[in-house]
């Protein structure tokens, strides 16, 4: 009988070591080795799977590499295209994150019923009978769908040769192993294992491959951290359980920008895209409420309204406290001592308490005025008229700075029913005939005396 060959691997990066240390010598985190047992086979099972001969690269000169436009499979799901960057790109893998119970499968499930073509739905963790029952409750039947049950790779490599799909999705990539390696499901060489034959079978077929990963308790994806290397886009699904709005981001995308942002809200039939998050993101409020600024900011290419909530109030304790929620914390401190400094607003013995509503984190520079528009609002106790929106960045001189895309906001804020919207005096707009009022400021002195 051989010998049974045993490695010790960093949970945290995927390092590999003979024998056990205290600190992995790549990531420099302690106690993270762990000992698995490996009995690696020189071919892998996709290989394994197919005749494909493998052809050999050249270099090419860089005149001569001829560049052809990227086609992208549209979904049904706007949301889900505009944070890819316009759709899946053939021979692309997707590792979509989340909290357990956030509604990963769901919405992969959802978009995956809509599309126009052959997918092959692979779960390690449902039985057929499950998805069937979530299908039917979601109510989008699809006859280009197929669902496997199945959590070892060689069958699913056949089971892909047999069907021939055009997109594969694998819920989850933490459920998945293969016979090459003896370690059990969810350790890091089965992940990192199975993930890189799944790329190689997306690189090498061009069928794009959409992968499900749990997250560990640091709300980071669970598994080596060189596994968000291998892949080419990192999709975030966040939000809060108790609420029923949704957030998709991506962290990486090699093929477009991850500033996007897809927001959905959760029903028992399935997550229902928001193509209007400002209705959302601001409260329809009949009474004036001090301590309340409504933003214009923008994530990517779409305009957002979101409204800033403010509390000031006297420090119980002696020591002030600052909480910011969706907000910069340091970037919170930093625009009281300008307001102490330049507008002589003494808040050094009160507490401050920031909230950015409908449970998104912004870091738009050009929401500081709102920001400070809702503090001098609630410190005064004197509402700011539900009419006006900011969109300005603080400096440190408190001098009010121009932002991007400034017509964009503009624009929003007028189809959104404002009247007057305030900005830098520096601001750059094209001569158009806008509905709203645009107040142009250039001090935060100024900002106090248009207000109160």
């Amino acid at each position: 009988m051989a010998k049974t060959k045993t490695a010790f691997f960093c949970q945290n990066c995927g390092a590999q070591y003979a024998k056990w240390q205290g600190q992995c010598n790549s990531c420099k985190e302690w106690n993270t080795l762990v000992e698995e047992i490996i009995d690696k086979e020189p071919i892998k099972s996709w290989e394994a799977s197919t005749k494909h001969s493998k052809k050999i690269a050249k270099p090419q000169k860089i005149q001569e590499i001829e560049v052809t436009e990227e086609i992208r499979l549209k979904t049904f799901d706007e949301e889900f295209n505009r944070v890819l960057g316009g759709g899946i790109v053939p021979g692309s893998l997707t590792l979509l994150g989340g909290e357990p119970g956030i509604g990963k499968s769901t919405l992969l499930l959802q978009i995956t019923l809509k599309l126009p073509y052959k997918t092959l739905y692979v779960s390690g963790e449902e039985s057929l009978q499950q998805i069937k029952m979530r299908a039917d409750r979601i109510n989008n039947q699809q006859a280009n769908c197929f669902i496997l049950s199945e959590t070892g790779t060689e069958n699913i490599f056949q089971q892909i040769k047999a069907t021939s799909p055009e997109i594969v999705v694998i819920d989850s990539i933490q459920t998945l192993h293969t016979s090459h390696i003896e370690s059990s499901s969810g350790s890091v060489s089965q992940i990192r294992e199975c993930t890189s034959e799944l790329i190689q079978f997306a690189k090498s077929s061009q069928i794009p491959v959409i992968l499900i990963g749990h997250i560990n308790k640091e709300g980071s994806i669970a598994g080596p951290k060189v596994l968000e290397h291998m892949v080419d886009t990192v999709l975030q699904f966040e939000g809060d359980r108790k609420h029923v709005y949704r957030i998709l981001r991506a962290h990486k995308n090699r093929f477009g920008s991850t500033h996007e942002l897809g927001i959905y809200e959760m029903y028992a039939s399935g997550l229902r895209e928001v193509s209007n998050p400002s209705e959302i993101l601001i409260s329809k409020n009949a009474e004036d409420l001090s301590g309340t600024a409504v933003a214009a900011t923008i994530e990517g290419i779409r305009p957002l309204m979101i409204e800033i909530q403010a509390l000031v109030s006297s420090a119980v304790y002696g020591t002030p406290q600052r909480s910011a929620t969706g907000y910069n914390a340091k970037r919170l401190n930093m625009l009281l001592a300008v307001l102490e400094k330049r507008a002589g607003f003494k808040l050094g013995t009160k507490d401050v308490f920031l909230n950015i509503t409908g449970g998104i984190s912004v870091d738009d520079p050009a929401i500081d005025l709102a920001v400070i528009a809702a503090i001098l609002s609630s410190n005064e106790d004197e509402p700011i008229p539900n009419h006006i929106c900011f969109a300005a960045e603080i400096g440190l001189a408190g001098e009010i700075r121009p932002v991007s895309k400034a017509e964009q906001r503009i624009i929003e804020a007028e189809k959104l029913g404002f009247t007057t919207i305030v900005i830098s005096k520096d601001s750059k707009i094209p001569k158009k005939d806008f509905k709203i009022q645009i107040k142009r400021i250039g001090k935060i002195e100024d900002v106090v005396d248009f207000l109160f």
